[in-house]
């Protein structure tokens, strides 16, 4: 029996929505099977030292101990707290906090517990992932896993083996890289190298959707310079990104000029981050620089170095303030697993982007201009900066 989203006359059931490209656990996830457990955890510690701090790495296995009644607690590893009929544990261990939860492990627990890292490596012998690290070991043979084998990016030697298997040849592509299994520093370069070659697009967005209050009109549609600010802004984002879209209202779409790629808020009076969740709604599996249309000083060589310094293994690249040390939402660089954070956030009652920044992993940057950071946000300050470029420009 198939499902069917549609209703009568066409109708859909439900929203259409794109959905984010995420593996079992996260869009970068690598499986690692093809040895005995214990070398393949083993491995993983060797790794660490070499991806972190760079990368969030997060490792998932099976405790085979606690599988049945455990040693540590009985029933199955839990503690008494759990056992007596407690939904959650939160336990403080001063270096870090553990939470035990009993709830089922589903596709989608799984997807919002480690969709926060930018990297998770896998025991391969009990979870699948999207893309596979193989390692070639008389001691745990292949053969009866070839159906796990989807996208296998590294072949590993263990001590002793010379050739890989013929039967695995056919899930092989031409000029596969294979390594020795203790070839740390190799290995871990490559999946460096692979995370890096795989890092979300970079779409350009002009938040131009604020009712501009204080200025007492529409700051998107200022001349400080030849074109209007929301012009000039998706102009100096058109030379970093692939594309640039023009976050408004509704009720803007037709002052918006030809040539400009509107999106229309799709979730109302938010602020700023209305445009933003707009934005990654429509596409979750690109980066979004994101710009505000009240920054006339901006220049394209300080949005080249934010893109220069992009770290897209954190939640987001920002520039601090330069009257604080808090991070500047409206010139950022938002990665695709900000959107999950972006509507936790939400969820909890906050649609400041700022307060989302100062409490994720962020990349945080030294403007190169400081100065370019300037909001222009009041009659008195567009005067001013009016006089100011003028001046520039003589």
């Amino acid at each position: 029996m198939s499902t069917n989203n549609s209703g009568p006359a066409g109708h859909a059931k439900h929203a259409v929505l794109v959905r984010p490209e995420i593996g079992e656990f996260n869009r970068h996830e690598l499986a690692i099977l093809g040895a005995p457990c214990g070398k393949i955890k083993e491995l993983v510690a060797r790794l660490l030292p070499h991806l972190t701090p760079a990368l969030q790495v997060a490792y998932v296995d099976a405790d085979h101990a606690a599988g049945g009644s455990g040693l540590q607690y009985g029933a199955g590893g839990a503690s008494a707290v759990l056992q007596a009929g407690a939904a959650a544990e939160l336990t403080d261990k001063i270096h870090f906090r553990r939470l035990d939860v009993r709830r089922e492990l589903d596709k989608f627990s799984q997807q919002e517990w480690l969709g926060a890292q930018s990297l998770v490596l896998v025991n391969g012998n009990h979870f699948r992932a999207k893309q596979q690290i193989i390692i070639i070991d008389p001691a745990k043979p292949l053969d009866r896993k070839l159906d796990r084998l989807t996208a296998v990016q590294l072949v590993l030697l263990s001590e002793g083996v010379t050739e890989v298997p013929a039967y695995l040849q056919g899930h092989m592509v031409d000029n596969q890289p294979v390594m020795r299994l203790a070839d740390t520093e190799n290995i871990a370069a490559y999946i460096r190298e692979w995370w890096q070659q795989s890092l979300p697009p970079l779409r350009g967005l002009v938040l131009a959707g604020g009712k501009s209050q204080r200025m007492q009109t529409d700051k998107g549609r200022l001349r400080y310079h030849e074109l209007e600010q929301r012009e000039y802004a998706a102009q100096l984002l058109a030379a970093v990104c692939q594309d640039v879209h023009v976050s408004c209202r509704p009720d803007q779409l037709v002052d918006l000029l030809p040539g400009l790629t509107p999106l229309p808020d799709r979730f109302l009076d938010l602020g700023p981050m209305s445009g933003l969740l707009s934005a990654m709604q429509l596409d979750p599996n690109a980066a979004w620089l994101v710009v505000a249309c009240d920054l006339p000083f901006l220049s394209e060589a300080t949005l080249r170095h934010l893109v220069g310094h992009r770290n897209a293994g954190k939640v987001a690249t920002a520039f601090r303030s330069p009257d604080n040390e808090f991070p500047e939402p409206l010139i950022t660089i938002w990665e695709p697993r900000s959107y999950a954070v972006l509507l936790r956030f939400l969820g909890l009652g906050y649609s400041c982007p700022r307060k989302v920044l100062i409490n994720s992993d962020i990349e945080l940057l030294a403007a190169p201009a400081p100065q370019e950071l300037r909001n222009v946000n009041t009659p008195e300050e567009r005067k001013a900066a009016q006089q100011e470029l003028s001046g520039k420009s003589m």
